[in-house]
């Protein structure tokens, strides 16, 4: 005879997502939108977190290329909190530094997921730090400003293959920041995919400028979250925290970034009230 099940935190979490108090709209920036198994696992970290908040989440699907500085207000005004997805490759880029430029310049809640994280420093680099030529050298190899960069000992590799950083690494966490109040501890551990980095050389300007390296690998100094102090919800991580997420123990920056796309979309309601 097998024991009966414990289902609890399933029957909780069932009967919150069924009975959600409140909804709450987030744009996922693209550009595999057609395909959307290619963010399943977002997809399903939002279900989570949606329960976890009592909120249902609507996700509005937007392709990156579809954005630009004129119609980015049109397309992103009635959002309650924008996620810049991962990916590879330059298609689609520039559409998904402008997103970020809104909700930056918007107080949009913002969450960016490896590529994602690496839009936000280069928008933060052209249009704080007044670099306008600043990128990622997976996309322009020959950029002046390289503020992402190949990791150092990925330079020397000329045979792919399985060769990324790959698998769980730790990552220390600042104390008095976004993402200590998110996670509750200074050392946590997160999957990763991906070759490029954030380049150390800039962080002093980023840091001095009030975009902060809130998160590092302890024992090689990577960056792994950055976040923007002065706004009410804006992070970057370079790891895939999605990967983690489950019914029982939903991933805590989705969580609080539905809880932050919640507290928008109310002050929203307060200033515009429905007649």
């Amino acid at each position: 005879n097998y024991p009966e099940a414990e289902l609890t935190k399933w029957k909780e979490f069932l009967d919150k997502l069924r009975h959600p108090k409140s909804k709450v709209t987030i744009g996922l920036i693209g550009k595999y939108i057609e395909l959307q198994d290619a963010y399943k696992s977002i997809l399903e970290s939002f279900v989570h977190a949606g329960a976890m908040n009592e909120c249902k989440v609507q996700i509005l699907n937007v392709h990156s290329e579809s954005i630009t500085s004129e119609n980015v207000a049109e397309k992103l005004g009635n959002l309650d909190g924008l996620l810049v997805a991962p990916g590879f490759g330059h298609r689609g880029i520039e559409g998904k530094i402008t997103a970020v430029k809104y909700a930056r310049e918007n107080n949009l809640p913002f969450f960016g997921i490896c590529l994602g994280m690496q839009m936000a420093v280069i928008e933060f680099a052209r249009n704080i730090l007044r670099l306008p030529k600043a990128h990622s050298t997976e996309m322009q190899p020959d950029t002046p400003t390289p503020v992402i960069d190949l990791m150092e000992n990925q330079k020397k590799i000329t045979v792919k293959g399985g060769t990324m950083r790959l698998g769980a690494y730790p990552c220390a966490i600042e104390d008095g920041t976004l993402a200590k109040s998110i996670y509750g501890k200074s050392l946590i551990s997160e999957r990763h995919r991906h070759r490029y980095e954030f380049n150390n050389e800039y962080l002093q300007r980023f840091e001095e400028a009030g975009m902060i390296a809130s998160g590092k690998n302890p024992e090689s100094g990577l960056v792994e979250i950055i976040e923007l102090t002065g706004h009410p919800f804006f992070i970057g991580v370079q790891y895939h925290p999605e990967l983690k997420s489950s019914v029982e123990n939903p991933q805590p920056i989705f969580v609080h970034f539905i809880k932050a796309a919640k507290e928008f979309a109310s002050k929203k309601l307060s200033r515009n009230p429905v007649l």
